[in-house]
This record gives C-alpha cells, sequence and structure tokens, in this order.
C-alpha cells in the first residue's frame, strides 16, 4: 500500500509539474507569437513595398554612393559615403559623419546635420542627434523635437515615444504634428494595431485607444495585440482572450 501510494504521490507531482511546463511553454508561445505578430504584419507591408521595382536604386562608384535607374545609368551623382533606399520619395543619404534626406531628383531636403536617420513612414522620419531622438516630415522640418531618449516609426497615424531609460523611463505618442497626444506616463507601451495599444501601469496591463482612453481595466499580467479584433490576456496564471468592449473569453 505504501509503495502504490508513493508512487500515485510523485506520479501526481509529477504530472502537475508537466502540466506547469506546458502552461509555462504556452505562455512563452503566446508572448513570442504577439511580439512577432506585429513585426509580421510590418515586415509583409515594406515587402509588398519593396516588391515594386524603385526608380532609383543605390549605386557605388570607388568609395562614393549615389543612385541610379533599372538601367544602370547614374541618375544622382555619386557624391556620398552611405545611402538608404528610397522610401515615401526621399532617401538618407551621408556626408561625412552626418546624414540629411534627398529627393528623387538629388535635391537635398534637409540638414545633413543629424547622426542617424531612418526610413519615412507616413509622411514622418525618426532622426537622432546627440543621444535624442525626434522626426522630420516629407519638406525636412522637424515637427517632432529632438527630445526624445527612444523613439518608433510612425504607425496608425502615431508614433510611440520613450523618455528615459528602457526600464525605468516613460512611453507616450505623438502625432503628425508633433503633438503628444497621449501622455508619456506608462511603464511599457507596444504600438497601436487595430486602434488599440497596449500599455503597462504599476505593473498591470491595459489596452487604451488612440484618444488614449483607457477602455479595457489595467489589471492583467500580460497582453497581446488585437488581432482580428480579440487580444489575448494572462491574468493570475489563467489564459484567455478579451473583446474591444472589453469581454472576456477564458480557457476551460
Amino acid at each position: 500500500m505504501y509503495r502504490n501510494h508513493n508512487f500515485k504521490y510523485h506520479f501526481l507531482i509529477f504530472y502537475r509539474r508537466v502540466n506547469k511546463m506546458k502552461k509555462n511553454l504556452l505562455l512563452v508561445f503566446l508572448i513570442i507569437s504577439s511580439l512577432c505578430l506585429f513585426d509580421i504584419h510590418n515586415l509583409m507591408a515594406q515587402s509588398s513595398i519593396s516588391l515594386k521595382v524603385p526608380g532609383l536604386i543605390p549605386y557605388r562608384k570607388g568609395d562614393k554612393w549615389g543612385y541610379c535607374n533599372k538601367e544602370k545609368e547614374i541618375i544622382i551623382p555619386c557624391t556620398f559615403v552611405s545611402v538608404e533606399l528610397f522610401s515615401e520619395g526621399l532617401a538618407a543619404v551621408k556626408l561625412g559623419k552626418t546624414w540629411g534626406y534627398i529627393d528623387e531628383e538629388g535635391k537635398l531636403i534637409s540638414p545633413i546635420k543629424y547622426d542617424e536617420s531612418f526610413s519615412f513612414h507616413e509622411g514622418l522620419a525618426m532622426v537622432k542627434l546627440g543621444d535624442k531622438y525626434g522626426y522630420v516630415n516629407k519638406e525636412g522640418k522637424e515637427v517632432v523635437p529632438m527630445k526624445y531618449d527612444k523613439a518608433w516609426d510612425l504607425i496608425e497615424g502615431l508614433a510611440m515615444v520613450r523618455i528615459g531609460e528602457r526600464f525605468s523611463g516613460k512611453y507616450g505618442f505623438v502625432d503628425k504634428e508633433g503633438k503628444e497626444v497621449i501622455p508619456l506616463k506608462y511603464d511599457e507601451s507596444l504600438e497601436f494595431h487595430e486602434g488599440i495599444a497596449i500599455v503597462k501601469l504599476n505593473e498591470k496591463w491595459g489596452f487604451i485607444d488612440k484618444e488614449g482612453k483607457e477602455f479595457i481595466q489595467f489589471k492583467y499580467d500580460y497582453a497581446g495585440y488585437f488581432n482580428n479584433g480579440l487580444a489575448y490576456v494572462l491574468l493570475n496564471g489563467k489564459y484567455g482572450y478579451i473583446d474591444k468592449n472589453g469581454s472576456e473569453y477564458w480557457e476551460e
């Protein structure tokens, strides 16, 4: 009897550990899936753009770069230290140690002064000067001041920005005009997807809309992007989904 009881006890412990491991693996899978979803979405969007043959292609002559057309005729002289692909009709180019932007005629549309320049998304491009980030528009104007410690591409009309270090700073969002439409008060955040962003405040995750309205309670231990109207959530060890009305659907 003792041996049988001992076997059942250890089997139960083993079963519980396996079950817990399965749940932990599921959590890891869900988290990775959530983080990858947005990147895949962006990658697919970028791929659909890149499938279109660009009018101008980076071209190297000696140790300098310019641009040529599909027939390899040089259109913009090879005078730059480095160049990037055109995005939304503009490209980042480097002279010396700094970057700026040119149009498809080779005309400079912004000063060559930035330490880093990024591609245009929805009419704005991130730029870095010193250790601060801001944004320029397609006229080369700095519409978002160079004051953020980290910034991300404009997505669905809003760009996520952070002031402070990664794990101690505050996150918020700016619009195309540079207005901080969602205050920098969140401990963590992810970009907008389907009009909703996931944000963290006081160790709990919740959801906000583009006006900054906190329309789903901040109570979740983790949450994922909305996809087809549903987002997965983790609460007190339970996994489930919520819709955009905040209705919850938990696993059995």
